[in-house]
């Protein structure tokens, strides 16, 4: 797994750079909350009784950028990697066996092309959905919130796996 290069999001910039560059900050810093670890710290799921862990967190995001961004903004008729109608929390509950390298290489993948999507928008203002149109400005809100809210359990998980504790 390749090291995870943090860059802060700048202080003053129009609204579509300053929301993807928080975006990517909160992506980087959970991929920052699983460096040096082992495969088998990644899985563990280390604050009984939930079923979290941090592999588990990039397969839920993985599939969550790909939901959002893939199916939802750019209508694409994708599958999900992990979760399923029959298992819906299959991104959680399925790491025992789970390859790392795999995992970590779809979640770049799929941030990769979430960035491509986003920057092939004419505007913050375009939308997706037809029952309730939803913006993309929206949408990069929702992302960083959702990874800000993760991030708060990737550092729960490091910290009671190892002890490192960071911002």
């Amino acid at each position: 797994m390749a090291e995870a290069a943090r860059v802060d999001p700048p202080t003053s910039g129009d609204e579509r750079t300053t929301l993807t560059a928080f975006l990517d900050y909160h992506r980087a810093t959970l991929a920052w909350k699983c460096e040096g670890l082992t495969d088998a710290q990644l899985r563990e799921r280390a604050v009984p009784p939930s079923a979290l862990s941090l592999l588990g967190l990039i397969r839920h995001l993985t599939d969550v950028e790909r939901g959002w961004f893939v199916r939802g903004f750019a209508g694409e008729k994708v599958e999900f990697l992990y979760t399923a109608d029959q298992d819906p929390d299959g991104d959680f509950d399925n790491v025992d066996n789970a390859s790392v390298g795999e995992a970590f290489a779809a979640w770049r993948e799929q941030c990769d092309r979430s960035r491509a999507i986003v920057a092939a928008a004419p505007s913050l203002d375009a939308t997706f959905g037809t029952r309730s149109p939803t913006s993309l400005r929206w949408l990069l809100f929702h992302m960083v919130e959702e990874y800000a809210r993760h991030n708060g359990h990737a550092d729960l998980l490091r910290e009671r796996l190892d002890g490192a504790t960071g911002e």
